[in-house]
């Protein structure tokens, strides 16, 4: 089992229950959505999530992905490799759902996974 993590937010993993699937609207206008690994999904909170609070995580096994998973530079990074799911998410691929909030000077750790 390989783990892939993606940010959300609470509601839109509730919606995501509701639908019996995960979609953003990233899938729409990239075809893709966006995620990361244990190692890379900090960096990632810093950059496009600063200020944000009463996100989660969504721990995925890649293995129980049904869509394509594609690693693929980053559009600031074309160097490092991101997973990126081609499809709406199945949720038996979620493994687990962790809160993920920054401390109080607004800088993110990676929680116990």
């Amino acid at each position: 089992m390989k783990t892939i993590l993606h940010i959300t937010t609470p509601s839109a993993w509730q919606t995501a229950q509701e639908a019996g699937q995960y979609t953003l609207p990233s899938l729409a206008t990239e075809g893709f959505i966006h995620c990361s690994t244990a190692e890379q999904v900090v960096p990632v909170a810093q950059r496009f999530y600063k200020g944000q609070r009463g996100l989660v995580l969504l721990i995925l096994d890649s293995d129980r992905i049904r869509p394509e998973v594609r690693w693929e530079p980053g559009t600031d990074k074309p160097d490092e490799l991101f997973p990126h799911i081609y499809g709406a998410l199945n949720l038996d691929a979620v493994t687990r759902v962790v809160e993920f909030e920054p401390d109080a000077n607004g800088d993110w750790t990676l929680p116990a996974l």
